[in-house]
This record gives C-alpha cells, sequence and structure tokens, in this order.
C-alpha cells in the first residue's frame, strides 16, 4: 500500500511540474510573439468616426415609437409589481 501511494505522490508531482512548465514556457512565447508584432506591425492609426444614422438625432416618427415603448415597458412593470 506504501509503494502505491508513494507512485502515486511521485506521479501527481510529476504531472503538476509538467503542467507548470509549459504554462510558463506558453506565457513567455506569448510575451516574445507580442513585443515582435508590435515592433514589426505597430497598430492602425484609427479613422475619423462618422455619424451614422443610429448616432443622428431621432425623427418624430422614431420619438413617438420610443415612447410608445416606454408606455408599454412602464404599464408591464406596474402589472408585475401588483402582483
Amino acid at each position: 500500500m506504501d509503494n502505491l501511494l508513494s507512485e502515486g505522490l511521485s506521479l501527481m508531482v510529476f504531472g503538476m511540474g509538467f503542467v507548470f512548465v509549459f504554462l510558463t514556457l506558453l506565457v513567455i512565447a506569448t510575451g516574445l510573439m507580442s513585443k515582435v508584432v508590435t515592433k514589426y506591425a505597430p497598430a492602425p492609426e484609427p479613422k475619423p468616426a462618422r455619424k451614422t444614422a443610429r448616432q443622428a438625432e431621432p425623427t418624430g416618427a422614431a420619438t413617438a415609437k420610443n415612447d410608445e415603448l416606454v408606455a408599454v415597458i412602464t404599464a408591464a412593470v406596474h402589472k408585475y409589481r401588483s402582483h
């Protein structure tokens, strides 16, 4: 029984050591790749933001739909809280 326990512990230590070494090498490799990429391919310059239809001022029809949506949600909340 003692031999089996010592084999199990040695296998556990070997496995945990292997995972630790692998993860350490992975972190080092990722850091090196990050440095190489930033050195040879700098970050692109941001493009100026254009105003899209969603960012534009809402029209009268859109605000009417939003008001209706707010009214429906408010009614649902009141009904839920009344139970």
